[in-house]
């Protein structure tokens, strides 16, 4: 009964955003779909309450390459790019800020967390050039499958699977598969699990526990 009831719900959301949907097309056939996407991100994540989870995985289930089956987007959660990704049964809290992503099934994203496009973003090497103006790069972020990001953290970099990022740290370097990173710049502390079973080596690697990630 309680699919049924959710199967029904999802519907009529999908159902309500057509209007938006169809409108957001014609918008991104003449801005560009880079240019017309974060206001209707915007706009999308006001909506409060269940009815707005049910109203935004519909949206994004429609204009975005993939928006997975459970996945929930909390309010005042934003998207800056047309291409991000969201997997199945993944949860996005509340006011994030998410930019050119992949989230991968099953990761758990706390409130107020910034996932960004790598830390280089904008050129700053020229003085005769405002930094607005200079060329920055924006690599691609994928944070894996059953990894929790805990609040107001700050990611720069690619995430690994069934990870933690403790609350308020900041990314800057990849982060392997298992690892427990905390602080500012993020170090590893520990793995999670039996790391003799998730990595198949008798020992955490001869790496000092603290190292910068």
């Amino acid at each position: 009964m309680r699919h049924l009831i959710k199967t029904i719900l999802n519907s009529i959301a999908t159902i309500c955003v057509l209007p938006a949907v169809i409108l957001y097309w014609i918008c991104a056939a003449v801005l560009g779909s880079q240019n017309a996407f974060p206001g209707w991100s915007q706009g999308m994540s006001l909506f409060p309450g269940m009815g707005g989870v049910y109203l935004r995985r519909a949206f994004y289930g429609l204009v975005l390459p993939r928006c997975g089956a459970g996945s929930v987007i909390s309010f005042g959660a934003v998207f800056s790019h047309s291409t991000a990704q969201v997997g199945t049964n993944t949860y996005v809290g509340l006011n994030c800020c998410l930019g050119d992503v992949t989230l991968e099934d099953d990761v758990l994203i706390g409130s107020h967390v910034s996932i960004m496009n790598g830390c280089r973003q904008h050129g700053i090497e020229r003085l005769d050039i405002p930094v607005r103006e200079q060329p920055g790069v924006w690599p691609r972020v994928t944070i894996g499958e059953d990894t929790w990001i805990g609040d107001r953290a700050v990611v720069m970099a690619d995430v690994g699977k069934h990870c933690v990022v403790g609350a308020g740290s900041v990314v800057t370097k990849s982060v392997p598969d298992y690892a427990i990173v905390v602080g500012v710049p993020a170090r590893i502390t520990g793995y999670r699990g039996d790391f003799s079973e998730v990595t198949g080596e008798s020992s955490i690697p001869n790496t000092p526990v603290g190292v910068t990630v």
